[in-house]
């Protein structure tokens, strides 16, 4: 499994090539997926410009998700920023939960804000399917709730790092509210914050949040390039929610009894595992054991070496499966 830290890569508008050329930028009416696509195994920020009057006027921020839930395809989450005077105008857009928007209907959302950079300003973070499995199957657990905090704070520190005056952040809550609110309030003291289920229909600035989210989301999905050769029916995989039917045929007929799943597929749901149990061959898991061993409570006694304990020290898991001895000593 890759290591998540190496998965992660951070391009904003400011970032340039190096013959000058700009890597990425919302700011334009085109999302430029074209770097994300040439290698999809990585992390991928995109920054829009931060309007000059953002940099000048306190400042409302939305953060939300789209794509938590499916068992394929990648995580996104987006920010979205405007000052507080301009409230009204943002409201008269007509935002709502990009969750019951039709696409048609999100993608002219999303026209609607960059028609407005000029108050406007977003980021957005595509989290890969292979990095939401590598966080989860690590040594060191990683949930999928931590992962998303930690995506909404980076994208929060890079609209204020970027000049953004931030002064009201709406968050749309992972888990228990309070709590997320609390871990927030501790890393921005000086900011108002509030985190809320639904947060997305209460708050204009988080319903355009959650529409960067979800549009760009959309769009990764229709252009994902399977490196895998043996991937067949790539546009036929249904909504990627677990209980979708076409889904489960579809990550059926895509397993390879060795490799398992191509990228696109979040490993860690049990869903995927379900299959892999069924379809793939069997793998013995090193930490499998330890796992079993955690269930339960060690006595005081097993610290304790037993009276008739061999000191010699215990070959490897490895070699004890092996039934590998040693011959020589060097």
């Amino acid at each position: 499994m890759a290591d998540p830290e190496e998965m992660q890569e951070e391009i904003s508008v400011q970032d340039v090539t190096d013959d000058g050329e700009k890597v990425s930028s919302i700011g334009s009416a085109e999302v430029d997926l074209s770097k994300f696509e040439t290698d999809n195994n990585k992390n991928f920020t995109i920054q829009s410009q931060v309007p000059k009057i953002c940099e000048e006027e306190d400042c409302c921020l939305g953060i939300d998700e789209a794509g938590r839930g499916p068992v394929l395809g990648p995580m996104v989450y987006g920010v979205s920023y405007c000052p507080l005077s301009k409230n009204d105008e943002l409201k008269a857009m007509g935002f709502a939960d990009s969750k019951t928007l039709t696409e048609e209907q999100r993608e002219a959302l999303l026209k609607s804000i960059q028609d407005a950079s000029d108050f406007i300003g977003y980021n957005v973070q595509i989290l890969t399917p292979s990095y939401i499995s590598s966080c989860m199957l690590g040594r060191t657990k990683y949930s999928l709730n931590q992962v998303s905090m930690d995506s909404a704070i980076s994208l929060l520190r890079l609209a204020i790092e970027s000049g953004a005056k931030i002064k009201e952040v709406y968050v749309d809550t992972v888990g228990d509210a309070s709590k997320y609110q609390a871990k927030l309030q501790a890393l921005f003291p000086t900011l108002d914050i509030t985190v809320t289920p639904k947060a997305d229909s209460k708050f204009p600035i988080v319903s355009a949040a959650s529409i960067c989210a979800k549009v760009v989301r959309d769009r990764v999905i229709q252009s994902w390039k399977f490196k895998e050769g043996t991937v067949s029916a790539t546009d036929n995989y249904g909504s990627g929610y677990p209980s979708d039917p076409a889904t489960k045929r579809w990550l059926s007929e895509n397993v390879d009894p060795i490799f398992g799943f191509p990228r696109f597929i979040r490993f860690s749901w049990s869903t995927a595992s379900n299959i892999l149990e069924k379809k793939a061959a069997i793998v013995e898991w090193e930490d499998d054991d330890e796992e079993e061993v955690a269930k339960g409570s060690a006595s005081l006694l097993s610290f304790f070496a037993p009276k008739n304990f061999d000191s010699r020290k215990k070959k490897h898991q490895f070699f004890e499966e092996s039934g590998l001895t040693q011959l020589t000593t060097f």
